[in-house]
């Protein structure tokens, strides 16, 4: 008997992987191999996933660490380019599926496999991030997304089909809120937040702390990076995991990083939201910071004009696309200078920097002091003004001379309509 064609499941025990395993054994006749990568979801949502996997049918299942290339590889290169959608989000979990997606491919070479699938709904941003991973690493591999084939149109619908094959699940018929977790942050979708018009209740929120309960104490914090990547908080050098979970507990405590934001999914369809990001706030604020303590100007205003298409190419999941990688290079060599630290106060939910140092610090005191400067002088500026002010100067005088032409005559008027084709009202 011929062996069975081998497909790598992206998997996170949830309710719809659990039972994409018996279907895909069922109506594709695939032998299913499930891999579950660590991106930081915690040890809850990990523990007992290959014993779980193995109980629902899989041939095999694997977890695999991706914690430190997660932040190294894909979060750190957003953070350098202060990557934020639509001037909200932070793009947890658009960087995380890119990632995913590369060690399925990975696991699919390993074992042999011919075909990989996902669980991801045909409404979502999450589809187009697998399967664009797919096309750039594996085009040959096949695709199997069961959400576009089954008959399963429901939640109730899901679990009756688990409760019939008797495959082992913990969810129940409802669900509040559907969330994704990982180092970066967590989301929040669904239930009450389906309707903009609700304030997220409180049972929403689970890394941070709200803002009116936060201490009434502001603390303050250290932060210290090299060419645009974090690499010290409090004078200490730390691991990108160790940091970022530090930072995390220390914005949650104070209420930093909590977004409500209705997005415009790449499907078409408006999606409301709710993020907890707390290490990620106080990141992008010392960085803005820092950064433009060390860049030009004209550096600093291109890399704020690219970001947003950074940030496109992220959230769409065009992270092996030529151009985002291509734009990545540019980040990495703009700030190649931003190094040093900054000064971050914690408080009431906000996160605030004070102060900022840098060796490669282009502000000069003598120059911006409004006393008596060694380096500048004032008289220099007469011809600088006259010469960046004289297209202006032209054009409004151009503007005065026609402005006192008198009106033409009302027969010379209608001439001149009558000869143009037009008619007088």
């Amino acid at each position: 008997m011929p062996a069975k064609n081998k497909v790598v499941l992206a998997y996170s025990g949830g309710l719809d992987t659990s039972i994409i395993i018996p279907w895909l054994k069922e109506n594709h006749g695939l032998e299913v191999h499930a891999l579950a990568g660590d991106v930081g979801q915690g040890d809850e949502e990990l523990a007992g996933l290959e014993k779980k996997a193995l109980a629902t049918g899989a041939a095999s299942c694997k977890v695999v660490d991706l914690r430190r290339e997660f932040l190294s590889d894909y979060v750190w290169p957003c953070l350098r380019a202060l990557t934020v959608y639509e001037g909200r989000y932070l793009l947890g979990t658009s960087m995380a599926r890119p990632i995913l997606a590369k060690a399925q491919v990975e696991h699919a070479r390993a074992i042999g496999a011919t075909h990989v699938a996902h669980g991801c709904t045909g409404k979502g941003n999450d589809q187009v991030r697998f399967e664009l991973t797919y096309m750039a690493l594996a085009p040959d591999l096949k695709l199997v997304a069961p959400w576009r084939e089954w008959d399963i149109r429901s939640r109730e619908d899901a679990i009756d089909y688990a409760n019939s094959r008797k495959i082992p699940i913990t969810a129940s018929r409802t669900k509040i809120y559907s969330r994704d977790r990982n180092l970066w942050h967590i989301s929040h979708e669904g239930g009450a937040l389906e309707d903009p018009a609700n304030a997220p209740p409180e049972d929403v929120w689970v890394l941070t702390t709200s803002p009116e309960k936060a201490p009434d104490r502001a603390e303050t914090v250290e932060l210290e990076f090299e060419a645009g990547v974090p690499v010290g908080l409090g004078g200490k050098r730390l691991a990108p995991e160790a940091l970022l979970a530090k930072l995390n507990e220390l914005g949650g405590r104070h209420g930093v990083g909590r977004v409500d934001i209705t997005e415009n999914r790449l499907v078409g369809m408006k999606s409301r939201g709710v993020y907890e990001t707390p290490g990620g706030a106080i990141l992008i604020e010392a960085l803005r910071t820092l950064r433009s303590l060390c860049l030009d100007r004209d550096t600093q205003r291109q890399c704020e004009k690219l970001m947003p298409e950074y940030a496109d190419l992220v959230y769409t999941g065009r992270w092996f696309a030529p151009l985002r990688e291509s734009l990545d290079a540019f980040f990495a060599h703009a700030t190649r200078h931003v190094t040093g630290t900054v000064q971050v106060k914690l408080y009431k939910g906000s996160a605030t920097a004070l102060s900022a140092r840098s060796p490669w610090s282009l502000y000069s005191e003598d120059l911006a002091t409004f006393g008596h400067s060694a380096s500048f002088e004032h008289k220099d500026s007469y011809g600088f003004v006259r010469l960046y002010g004289l297209p202006g100067m032209v054009a409004a005088s151009v503007a005065r001379k026609n402005d006192r032409r008198p009106a033409a005559p009302k027969s010379t008027r209608a001439k001149l309509l009558a000869t143009s084709g037009g008619r007088k009202k």
